[in-house]
């Protein structure tokens, strides 16, 4: 963990263009500076960073602990009644081995036109945009029809039951009156000469499952016929040959439909109508290799990611742990779902734990936000198509959507193919003109949707 170093927030300066975006570029690398890495989080150090730029522009915020340096900041611009909009980013970054990188992940590096560093996409550039927009909304002096809130969070990474959910269960007033929110989870993306942004409106639903083999222990030199750890080896080998039954929901319908015209092409006229392939194992097994982004919007899905067995080698364990992260097709039912997973791995003593689970929930296309971040699209991208998207990861957005907040996972930018590699990955960055572009995006929206 990097010491918590005090950075100089940098004021803002005439220029040629417009100052909320110019300087955009150096708050995410203070930003970045700002080492918030969870486990175990530290988002405390975030919240004193944005309080600053906050306090400087005077403007009011609260924040609180969830924990101990379990830092949450939240700002209100008053409107005249109109359902809110909250502004939602995380704080917190997983960790990064520095060996596997070419620069210092926690310098805010810039080199050959690319900002470098943990949370550069994920997602310290969409808070750094989104706060611009607030501080360029509150610096207009504009009539707003609708509260506009900027909110950061602790957690998200490890489930945001330490950010966004506590805050919902300990500070609902915060959100009375809000109809709509912004978060991460959508995007612009190149295919050849065309570009799409897709918006996020609904994601898999993420259950987490610890699977726990007991038996014989003993010493290594003596094998028995069985141990916990064969147990869950096998356990493990029948659920990694399982596929799931392969189903469309309407959004991924539509989301196909809507790429499918971008797609290679043996793949376009079964992207248009998805739901007839579906029961096509050898097309099935063809997408999930070449791509397997879309193949898992398709079923539900479980990756074996943790193993745990003896602590030394000459010693068979009485207990063998294996974790799964399984994602669900949004109507799929939890508890039927985890019926199928003991049906799969048929052995009395192992026992499976839902580890955590969230409840499926989706976000309506039929609303002023999203109509506007339609039009908005195809006057800053002419040609450009918007289409809603599904997401196989999670976000926070979902605590959202439980209590009838239109969320959407939305971001003003647009990468390259392959640029989006770093999220979670080495060598994160993002570009700096796409960075300003973007933040130049987000003004634009914020002020649009606040003074309609």
């Amino acid at each position: 963990m990097r010491p918590l170093v005090v950075l100089v927030v940098l004021a803002f300066v005439s220029s040629a263009g417009d100052p909320f975006v110019d300087t955009a570029p150096e708050r995410l690398a203070a930003y970045i500076r700002v080492d918030t890495t969870n486990p175990p989080g530290n988002e405390t150090r975030g919240v004193e960073f944005l309080g600053t730029i906050l306090r400087e522009a005077g403007i009011a915020y609260d924040t609180v602990e969830s924990a101990p340096g379990r830092g949450n900041l939240w700002a209100r611009l008053r409107g005249n009644g109109k359902p809110g909009l909250v502004l939602l980013h995380h704080i917190d970054v997983v960790p990064a081995d520095a060996s596997y990188w070419s620069v210092d992940p926690y310098a805010g590096v810039t080199k050959d036109g690319y900002l470098y560093g943990r949370g550069a996409l994920d997602m310290k550039a969409l808070g750094i945009m989104q706060l611009q927009a607030f501080l360029a909304l509150h610096a207009s002096g504009k009539q707003l029809s609708r509260d506009v809130l900027y909110v950061a969070t602790a957690d998200e990474e490890a489930g945001g039951f330490m950010g966004a959910g506590w805050l919902l269960e300990n500070r609902p007033e915060i959100f009375k009156d809000i109809g709509y929110l912004l978060n991460e989870g959508g995007g612009g993306r190149r295919f050849g000469t065309d570009t799409v942004f897709f918006v996020e409106v609904t994601q898999k639903v993420p259950v987490w499952l610890r699977l726990t083999a007991k038996g014989r222990s003993g010493h290594g030199s003596v094998p028995l016929a069985q141990t916990a750890v064969t147990r869950i080896l096998r356990a493990g080998q029948r659920l990694a040959d399982t596929r799931f039954e392969a189903r469309v929901i309407e959004p991924v319908a539509n989301l196909f439909k809507g790429v499918a015209r971008f797609q290679r092409s043996e793949l376009k006229s079964a992207f248009e109508d998805i739901g007839a392939h579906v029961t096509d194992a050898a097309f099935l097994q063809s997408l999930q290799m070449t791509a397997p982004g879309y193949h898992a919007l398709l079923r539900n899905t479980c990756s074996l990611t943790t193993l745990q067995g003896s602590k030394k080698i000459n010693v068979v364990p009485p207990e063998a742990v294996l974790e799964l992260d399984c994602r669900l097709v949004p109507d799929q039912d939890v508890d039927q779902f985890i019926a199928q997973v003991t049906t799969v791995v048929n052995d009395r003593d192992v026992s499976i734990e839902r580890i955590m689970s969230f409840t499926p929930a989706s976000s309506s296309m039929d609303t002023s936000l999203y109509r506007l971040i339609q039009t908005k699209t195809g006057e800053r991208f002419p040609g450009s198509t918007t289409i809603p998207g599904v997401s196989t990861g999670f976000t926070d957005s979902h605590f959202f959507r439980d209590i009838g907040i239109q969320s959407y996972g939305f971001s003003p930018t647009v990468l390259a193919e392959n640029e989006g590699a770093g999220v979670h990955g080495n060598d994160e960055r993002i570009s700096v003109a796409t960075l300003t572009k973007g933040t130049a995006f987000m003004v634009d929206l914020v002020q649009s949707f606040a003074t309609d």
